[in-house]
């Protein structure tokens, strides 16, 4: 339920607007660019886990791994798995967005970023909590799927390949 409630309000109360693309290429870029910014989580949890590890007072570095450096890992493991699901949806969501509701890319890559985060602090609290931080992040990746396939197989059917 906070998802579509945090959407809706960024979408009304953040002053700003997609720029105008008329072109289904300028609005793949307009989406990288935007992706690029849902990186940071998952470059500061390499970052995190990279010097977790140094900091490991494990015997042997390819040994068995604490919790703390395993957390990270995880972490980082699932976040690239999930970015590229995400990335992917979006670049798919942007082809069929009209003008006036671009702004939703940027919006949905921050929602990105804050619920990989929220998910990453949870779960280094306990492993219990993690499931509000997962939600966040994959109930957006779910409605954007089913959107999408809404729109390939229903809306536009003769333009699937096209």
């Amino acid at each position: 339920l906070l998802c579509p409630c945090f959407i809706y309000g960024a979408y009304v109360f953040l002053p700003f607007d997609a720029p105008l693309l008329p072109t289904v290429s300028a609005r793949l870029v307009y989406t990288l660019r935007c992706a690029a910014f849902a990186t940071f989580p998952i470059v500061l949890g390499m970052i995190v886990s990279g010097i977790s590890r140094l900091c490991s007072a494990a015997l042997e570095p390819f040994g068995e791994l604490q919790r703390e450096v395993e957390i990270h890992r995880t972490y980082v493991s699932q976040s690239v798995h999930l970015f590229i699901l995400y990335f992917f949806n979006m670049a798919v969501l942007a082809t069929y967005l009209p003008q006036e509701v671009l702004k939703l890319i940027p919006l949905l890559t921050g929602l990105f970023a804050i619920s990989r985060l929220i998910y990453w602090l949870s779960y280094a609290v306990g492993r219990s909590f993690r499931a509000f931080g997962f939600s966040m992040t994959f109930l957006p990746l779910l409605a954007m799927l089913l959107w999408n396939l809404y729109n390939m197989f229903v809306l536009e059917p003769e333009n699937l390949l096209a």
